[in-house]
């Protein structure tokens, strides 16, 4: 089993659980063991003390997004408040923004109340403009955040102050907000099983989910195993991409890979020129993405995308990792810290996360089949994964939640097109913003906003 750095680092929480063994009843079943299933069966349990609540999950607790992302514990989702604001309103934007800014204290509290050492340091997010061509989308995020009514802590930073932070060559301004963390994904992900486990919640490693269908002529809604049929009186599918693999579901998310390089531990000197005493996250401007973090044994985590998008939505283990891609990883990073040119790097992992044809994560609950799902955070789903949890749990025990105003809650997202469209356009796009960031920042222009690949990215 390929796992991440994170899951191995949490390795003496490994021990596998035993998989389903025969048919079973329950009230919740849950469909994956990573931060959207184990939030959701804890907020349950909270509310609940009595309710049977299992979930099944293919592989181990925290094997997919859950354990192998870039450890950003961020207040955002993926639509930008702008766009927020476009598809309903200024105050519902305004809403969503002050809702994740608490879920990343929700999850930090969390973490204390339940004994779990996710190794949080809530040194904020700083998003840098580096180089001429990044300058507008500082201003322009600036800008979006004040329309919305939602700039709070947020401020704009020149060179001098990130230096003060970080020193990151290029660096000319960045927009910084307090409201973020740097977590320990693993340790989180298995602190939650426990956490669930403690509760009285039961999680089946090893059972994958092949086929599940709702409630219906008065019978629970069922799944199948190959080990065993659960019935349930709700279903939740919580597997992220890989809910793209379940029959009818391939055209709900597309499955698109992120990967991620991890350096050796870095010397104290190399620390001192470096800064980042803060740990803030860090990411530029760039249409193709970047997240890094620094861990707490003094290691740098550079992520990005790049991976190519696999023909009908397929998944699998061989793809984790892409050398060219992992390669251009190692060479970006040393293009952030040229002082870094002889670092060695330790780990190469990555993994599908799930993307919607309108970015927009859905958190739902039928109340006549008992199916509901949460799913669709396009890699911002640490933070949005606690709020999905919580909110099903308010949909599940009692029928309402008083997060029923947010734009997630009830929402669907168009399905992709079918195969090849889905794959023609996926790869276009793949190259198209790739020739444009390379093509920006050697001309020192911003984008322009209007070629083809970025018109369809808001689309």
């Amino acid at each position: 089993m390929t796992v991440s750095f994170w899951l191995e680092d949490a390795q003496d929480d490994l021990a596998p659980r035993p998989p389903l063994d025969g048919d079973v009843d329950v009230d919740v079943l849950i469909v994956g063991a990573g931060f959207t299933g184990l939030w959701t069966a804890l907020e349950v349990l909270r509310r609940d003390p009595s309710a049977e609540v299992l979930i099944c999950e293919a592989q181990v607790a925290g094997f997919g997004a859950s354990g192998r992302n870039g450890a950003w514990l961020s207040p955002y989702i993926a639509v930008t408040p702008a766009e927020l604001a476009r598809r309903s309103s200024p105050a519902t934007a305004r809403l969503t923004l002050e809702t994740m800014r608490a879920t990343v204290d929700e999850v930090i509290n969390t973490c204390r109340d339940e004994g779990i050492d996710a190794q949080a340091r809530k040194g904020g997010l700083l998003r840098l403009a580096r180089g001429q061509q990044e300058l507008p989308a500082v201003e322009g995020a600036l800008r979006q955040l004040t329309a919305i009514d939602a700039l709070g802590e947020v401020r704009a930073l020149d060179a001098d102050e990130v230096a003060e932070r970080v020193r990151v060559a290029g660096a000319q301004r960045a927009l910084f907000d307090p409201n973020a963390a740097a977590i320990h994904p693993g340790r989180l992900v298995r602190g939650l099983a426990r956490a669930v486990e403690r509760r009285g919640g039961r999680i089946a490693e090893g059972t994958p989910v092949t086929d599940v269908s709702g409630r219906r002529q008065g019978q629970r809604g069922t799944a199948t195993t190959p080990t065993g049929t659960v019935r349930a009186e709700t279903v939740v599918l919580a597997c992220e991409a890989w809910l793209s693999q379940l029959p009818g579901r391939h055209r709900d998310l597309m499955p698109v890979y992120s990967l991620i390089v991890l350096t050796e531990p870095l010397s104290d000197a190399a620390w001192e020129e470096l800064g980042w005493g803060g740990h803030e996250l860090l990411s530029s401007h760039r249409y193709t993405v970047d997240y890094l973090s620094r861990t707490i044994d003094g290691r740098i985590l550079f992520g990005g995308r790049g991976a190519p998008y696999h023909f009908g939505s397929r998944i699998s283990p061989a793809y984790d990792r892409h050398g060219p891609t992992h390669d251009l990883l190692r060479d970006q990073l040393r293009t952030w810290f040229p002082s870094l040119t002889g670092v060695r790097f330790s780990h190469a992992w990555g993994g599908p996360l799930g993307m919607p044809r309108d970015w927009m994560p859905t958190f739902h609950l039928d109340a006549d089949s008992g199916i509901g799902g949460a799913y669709g955070y396009t890699g911002q789903g640490v933070a949005t994964s606690n709020l999905a949890g919580r909110v099903l749990a308010d949909l599940i025990v009692t029928g309402e939640t008083e997060h029923a105003d947010l734009p997630m809650v009830g929402h669907r997202s168009r399905r992709w097109e079918p195969e090849p469209l889905r794959w023609l356009g996926a790869r276009y796009l793949q190259r198209a913003l790739t020739r444009l960031d390379a093509r920006t920042a050697s001309s020192g222009r911003p984008p322009t906003g209007r070629t083809l690949a970025e018109r369809l990215l808001r689309h």
